[in-house]
């Protein structure tokens, strides 16, 4: 089978669950295919954690959540050595880290040294404790939810850590005709209950992964990427630009689409389509500007002929 069409089919298939969200399950591969991290960004009972779960499901991935509140340990999450007397040894206990797909619920309502306990891992695929550092399953990705900041009881991700994520999404109010289905669906019809089949085993994965790495990136095309970088560090609009970090994450992805399409090249189109996604949540705006990430993301692609690389 095609790697498109293994693709295709892990995108039907969570979308049995997250009904007419489509761009969303792509761009959520996508983040994985990349061997990024994923922040979700919505209201309450949006379907981020059905999202995270059916994510695993279709990959057929080990899968842990937790419920960060403002009393979380960093032990909580990591592990934590025990004293046995019987032996007078300690043992360590591994924490809900120590899985492939960790779902960081509401992450932001937990304190900025609980916050900061997964940057390693995100970063490294490790983590440290009492001094010995053990790795991670791979392959590991953290999707983390969060959300608005207005609402009471939450401590905002500094940007440090915002950076850490590939992609931040948002996935919005369903649209009604996909909501009338989710309607008429029997009660406590989730995730479980409608039995996701796997659809990308391991080795599969590999193969996409593979396969980002041999696409091609023009000339053109990266002068078309270094130009939207320039002009978010040079507009007066920004107080903030992208990193060369967000730059290598927006090649990464595009690069991550572009297999999505069947394609071993990169177009402009493939960079359009995760722009948003990628660099949103790394440019600040000034103080002066009324605009949001969001909204700096379409000066960019408005003006990315202004400024030469």
């Amino acid at each position: 089978m095609r790697l498109q069409d293994v693709i295709d089919n892990a995108v039907a298939e969570v979308g049995r669950v997250l009904l007419g969200k489509e761009p969303q399950i792509r761009l959520a591969l996508c983040c994985l295919f990349a061997r990024g991290h994923l922040l979700i960004e919505d209201l309450p009972g949006m379907g981020k954690t059905t999202l995270s779960h059916a994510l695993a499901d279709a990959l057929g991935l080990s899968y842990k959540r937790v419920q960060f509140t403002s009393d979380l340990l960093p032990a909580d999450i990591l592990g934590v050595s025990v004293y046995n007397r019987n032996d007078a040894s300690f043992s360590f206990h591994p924490g809900p880290i120590f899985t492939q797909v960790l779902l960081a619920d509401e992450i932001n309502r937990t304190t900025p040294r609980t916050q900061s306990a997964l940057l390693e891992a995100m970063a490294e695929g490790q983590v440290t404790v009492e001094g010995e550092t053990r790795r991670l399953p791979k392959p590991f990705f953290v999707i983390a939810t969060q959300n608005p900041i207005h609402q009471s009881g939450t401590y905002p991700l500094p940007e440090s850590q915002l950076d850490r994520f590939l992609m931040r999404l948002e996935l919005g109010y369903p649209h009604p005709r996909a909501e009338r289905e989710m309607l008429l669906r029997q009660p406590g019809a989730s995730a479980q209950v409608l039995g996701l089949q796997q659809c990308i085993d391991r080795e599969q994965l590999q193969m996409i992964r593979a396969a980002v790495a041999t696409v091609h990136a023009s000339d053109n095309l990266l002068d078309y990427l270094q130009r939207l970088v320039a002009y978010s560090r040079q507009a007066p609009e920004f107080a903030v630009g992208l990193s060369p970090r967000g730059a290598l994450a927006l090649l990464d992805c595009a690069r991550t689409w572009a297999v999505m399409g069947s394609r071993g090249h990169v177009v402009p189109e493939d960079l359009q389509m995760v722009l948003p996604a990628v660099a949103a949540h790394r440019l600040v705006p000034n103080g002066d500007y009324a605009g949001d990430g969001q909204a700096l993301v379409t000066l960019l692609q408005r003006n990315v002929d202004v400024i030469k690389p």
